[in-house]
């Protein structure tokens, strides 16, 4: 819980004699925060343009210090659970506050993996889509529609039914996800396996025919983990904000996730590492990347080196070491030597770590740039990119979900700098 200052902050309003107190509450962790809420009964409030200033909840989940590089999960740094943990144990530990025991985690597992079949009516919802639409898509409609199949525990109010939803939104995300590239593909739907583990599943899902047996690279299967460990939570930005604000309305959670799947769909956010392979494809050639690298220095190009920088890490993203690491392992287990795009992938890597410029300006590689080489080399298409990003999310969006409504909480509803035309009269169209 924060705590309030016992010193306020004012703010003075020009023709106003008496000064606005406004309370001061401190978190465990980060900078203050001053409570603008009694602005608005005295006839003002505050203007920031996506909300970069503003804290619109108090959460307990997620911490991330841009400057000093860190990224905490329930305290827990995400380094020490990358290279300890794995994606479900991450899971349990966002819905519930703290890390399992075993037995608890064998339970948490057991019941994630029970859930991983969705209703066979959902199989006819994919033949309304065209061959060729994109997977985000298709998980935008098939995810909101899970409310008509599981409409058994969408009470909101219910504690119980919102940890049935959050392990049935973490289970079935990976089957939609691989049903959604099968149905692009033109293949029969491969239905998932209790006997495998989270990631080895996805894949599975992805790769396996009805001809033939498929084994899974435990390597791959590990660097498949990773990805979804590293990407399943990163505090208010802008799909679990959209997550909370649609929640705030009383939507269930199905509808509130597939609105933060909507947000994840824009390229600035999860198609960031869809840009990394677009840029790459432009470049074209190792022999390319001087003249590139010299056009990205140039403030005046509008070329940028994308997958490189962060905008919340002024430092390294720490998420990026972690998948540096995977990466190599990935593409050594693969044998890949002569794929013209991972070639240049890892010529821009050494200049970023090495090029005074890119140090200089802590344009170091993000997460983007190494999980979007990783899916490349492991066969997996650009289009799937952002749909890969939604099922490792998945547990961040419904943890904020079920934090949000098991609190005290108020429907959103941001206010704005009118600029718009002042009250003018009607005119009869004959006389305009």
């Amino acid at each position: 819980m924060s705590e309030q200052k016992t010193q306020p902050a004012e703010l003075k309003i020009p023709g106003v004699d008496e000064p606005i107190e406004l309370p001061i509450y401190s978190g465990n962790l980060g900078p203050d925060v001053i409570d603008v809420g009694k602005l608005t009964s005295q006839g003002h409030f505050t203007y920031d343009p996506g909300f970069v200033s503003t804290a619109a909840c108090e959460s307990g989940i997620t911490y991330i210090d841009g400057d000093e590089g860190t990224l905490l999960h329930r305290g827990y740094p995400i380094e020490q659970l990358a290279d300890k943990s794995d994606y479900l144990e991450l899971c349990y530990l966002l819905l519930n506050g703290e890390l399992p025991n075993a037995a608890a985690k064998t339970e948490f597992v057991d019941t994630i993996k029970n859930h991983t079949m969705v209703n066979e009516q959902l199989r006819s919802f994919f033949k309304g889509f065209s061959h060729d639409a994109h997977p985000m898509a298709i998980m935008c409609g098939v995810v909101g529609a899970l409310s008509a199949f599981y409409h058994d525990s969408t009470d909101i109010d219910n504690p119980q039914h919102r940890m049935i939803t959050a392990h049935r939104l973490i289970a079935k995300m990976p089957t939609l996800a691989a049903m959604s590239y099968k149905h692009a593909q033109g293949q029969p739907f491969i239905y998932p396996r209790n006997d495998m583990g989270y990631a080895e599943n996805f894949l599975h899902m992805m790769f396996a025919t009805p001809c033939e047996e498929y084994a899974v690279s435990p390597t791959l299967a590990k660097a498949m983990d990773r990805i979804f460990l590293l990407h399943a939570d990163h505090e208010q930005n802008a799909s679990t904000s959209t997550v909370r604000l649609a929640g705030s309305t009383g939507a269930n959670p199905f509808a509130s996730v597939a609105a933060g799947i909507a947000a994840l769909w824009g390229p600035s956010h999860g198609g960031a590492n869809e840009a990394v392979l677009t840029m790459l494809e432009e470049i074209g050639s190792v022999d390319n990347i001087p003249e590139y690298v010299r056009r990205a220095k140039d403030k005046d190009d509008p070329f940028r080196i994308m997958g490189f920088g962060h905008r919340v890490y002024k430092n390294y993203d720490p998420r990026a070491k972690v998948m540096q690491q995977t990466c190599h392992e990935v593409l050594e287990e693969l044998g890949v030597q002569d794929d013209p795009v991972l070639a240049m992938a890892r010529e821009l890597e050494r200049i970023a770590l090495e090029d005074e410029y890119f140090v200089e300006k802590r344009l170091y590689p993000n997460v983007d740039f190494y999980s979007g080489i990783i899916l490349k080399a492991i066969g997996i298409p650009v289009e799937m990119f952002t749909v890969i990003f939604a099922t490792g999310r998945t547990p961040g969006w419904i943890a904020h979900w079920c934090e949000m409504i098991g609190s005290s909480y108020k429907i959103g509803r941001p206010r704005q700098l009118y600029t718009g035309s002042a009250k003018r009269d009607f005119v009869e169209v004959a006389d305009r």
